[in-house]
């Protein structure tokens, strides 16, 4: 049954061989390299934009009774490490990249939160969501997911706790330490405002994201039928120790979100490429985005802002080596 779930429900597979069947009686061989990276490609991005139009809708929903004042409320009310493990869970029903969870951390920030909290926060919003779970299990299943989501939440955790032991509040732009957070009254919203509003999140979501998942997909359909696969495993396959830290120092300049990513890691890991390199790829493009980055500039200063980068990169890269040598067992 959960297999089942996995690969129809969740992978859409019903979808790829209705989409073969298709290709197939208008004449195009899907065995071949343009038949079959145009069935990659179709499926994918169906399948990427259906997950995505329901996720978005669960999380904006989940999202409406989150309010910036509601969150800062909550995250008052903890201390020490207690507080940076809220921070990070409650990233992950936040929005889906980096450069949208900037402004919530400048706010929770300015509000007088502790330093080390909103970092965990701000870490573990692009890295861990309810969307990478869904995603990351209809691809890789739900063991890679699950062990994905825990060690994102652990780096979030463990990278805010540390920038709070180390007293780095002067490397906060002044204008954001002396910044006030004003209590405005939330109105209470119906059920029909929070549904109105979770399907104008949809709409408005989809509009901006849909160019980078047909780009992830077509990279993804690229590589996945036209370059060598003995390519790909000297790269970023077991031949190569230093696969995760090139993949993830490659993903940093790159800005997508994990559903432009997701498409390309599908089809580097179907060629040979090593799980954790894929992995450290796809967590240095949504979490150390060089649009991003210029962003947090703004708010923190060089020397807390190359910490925060250093923090990411040795968690990422981690992360990378942990997977490549518990592939086997998961997969």
């Amino acid at each position: 049954m959960w297999d089942f779930i996995q690969d129809e429900v969740f992978g859409m597979k019903w979808l790829n061989r209705l989409i073969g069947s298709l290709l197939n009686a208008c004449g195009l061989d899907t065995e071949s390299k343009l038949g079959g990276s145009l069935q990659f490609f179709i499926y994918d991005t169906i399948k990427i934009m259906v997950l995505l139009g329901f996720l978005i809708f669960v999380i904006t929903y989940i999202q409406s009774y989150f309010p910036p004042e509601r969150t800062k409320k909550i995250l008052g009310r903890f201390h020490g490490i207690g507080a940076n493990c809220i921070a990070a869970l409650l990233g992950t029903v936040t929005p889906f990249c980096s450069c949208s969870s900037i402004p919530l951390f400048m706010g929770f920030t300015s509000a007088g939160l502790p330093l080390g909290v909103t970092f965990s926060f701000l870490i573990s919003s692009p890295m861990v969501d309810l969307g990478s779970l869904i995603l990351l299990m209809s691809i890789f299943g739900w063991k890679v997911a699950v062990i994905y989501v825990i060690v994102g939440l652990v780096i979030a955790v463990a990278g805010g706790t540390l920038i709070e032991k180390l007293h780095l509040e002067d490397q906060v732009e002044e204008f954001i330490r002396n910044g006030k957070s004003i209590d405005t009254p939330q109105n209470e919203l119906t059920k029909r405002d929070r549904l109105k509003y979770a399907w104008e999140q949809v709409a408005e979501t989809a509009k901006k994201v849909l160019p980078y998942v047909v780009v992830g997909v077509g990279i993804g359909a690229f590589i996945h039928n036209w370059i060598p696969e003995e390519w790909i495993v000297k790269v970023l396959g077991t031949g190569n120790p230093f696969g995760v830290i090139l993949a993830a120092i490659c993903g940093i300049p790159m800005y997508a979100d994990i559903f432009g990513c997701i498409p390309i890691a599908e089809a580097l890991v179907a060629k040979g490429a090593k799980l954790g390199v894929v992995l450290a790829f796809m967590m240095g493009v949504i979490t150390l985005s060089l649009p991003s980055m210029i962003m947090l500039k703004k708010a923190i200063k060089p020397k807390l802002l190359g910490i925060f980068i250093a923090i990411c990169t040795v968690g990422i890269i981690l992360v990378g080596y942990f997977f490549n040598i518990i592939q086997n067992y998961i997969i």
